[in-house]
């Protein structure tokens, strides 16, 4: 059977882990490379404000080819559109055809990057779609995974909460209405091991930072989805080892 040559939307986080497990034992999918949007004013991944020095050591440990698409600190949509096509046509002149991505819920959000991408011939795969996220996280820790949590929206969660380590009693101690995997964006996670690394990525907690944005107009992916005009994030600055 021919695979379909896949490159995979790398967040750092545990959704993206869990998915990239999925397809690297899926027998119709060649997983050829990671693409993941970085913040060029601060050198961080996008939303996530994990280092990239950071990103770097954890794909390396995948032992797959990673690309970093940059993007200023408030791109707009249009400028964030355009990187993302000359990516994907960069990677259709290599004979990739499908694109997969570590989303659950976000009905909007698929359908946008199915568009997106059948503009250039691409499929899209989510292989975590529609599962329950509470089993998602469970079979997660159960298969050897380890997490921690990088950023968190103030709305939920307070300083303590960013730079703890996800286990077995993260579930039960979540406020109501919070996703366990955080898929409408209360929270983001680095993953530092796992099945699919090599190694362990080595680090040490930093100091944690509260920061403030206006809320976007639109943004169906966000760390700070918010009614008000404001949104507040913790971060947790990890610090290579």
């Amino acid at each position: 059977m021919k695979k379909h040559k896949t490159y995979f939307n790398w967040s750092s986080g545990k959704d993206s882990a869990l998915a990239l497990y999925y397809l690297l034992k899926n027998d119709q999918f060649l997983v050829k490379e990671l693409i993941t949007t970085v913040n060029s004013h601060y050198n961080r991944v996008s939303m996530h404000g994990l280092r990239k020095e950071l990103l770097v050591a954890q794909t390396n440990a995948l032992n797959i080819p990673a690309s970093l698409i940059e993007l200023p600190e408030m791109p707009s949509m249009a400028m964030y559109e355009q990187k993302m096509n000359a990516t994907v046509v960069r990677l259709k002149s290599k004979g990739f055809t499908y694109a997969a991505f570590g989303d659950i819920f976000l009905e909007d959000l698929r359908v946008y990057r199915e568009n997106q991408l059948e503009k250039e011939g691409f499929k899209a795969v989510f292989p975590l779609w529609k599962k329950n996220t509470k089993a998602l996280l469970n079979e997660f820790l159960d298969l050897g995974f380890k997490t921690i949590i990088v950023c968190a929206n103030s709305k939920y969660f307070g300083e303590d909460f960013v730079g703890t380590i996800i286990d077995k009693h993260f579930i039960d101690n979540l406020p109501e209405g919070v996703d366990p995997c955080g898929e409408n964006g209360e929270f983001h996670t680095f993953c530092f091991d796992g099945p699919i690394f090599k190694n362990p990525i080595a680090f040490e907690i930093g100091e944690k930072v509260y920061r403030e944005y206006d809320t976007p107009k639109t943004d169906d992916n966000s760390v700070c989805k918010s009614d008000s005009e404001k949104y507040g994030v913790w971060y947790c600055d990890l610090i290579p080892k």
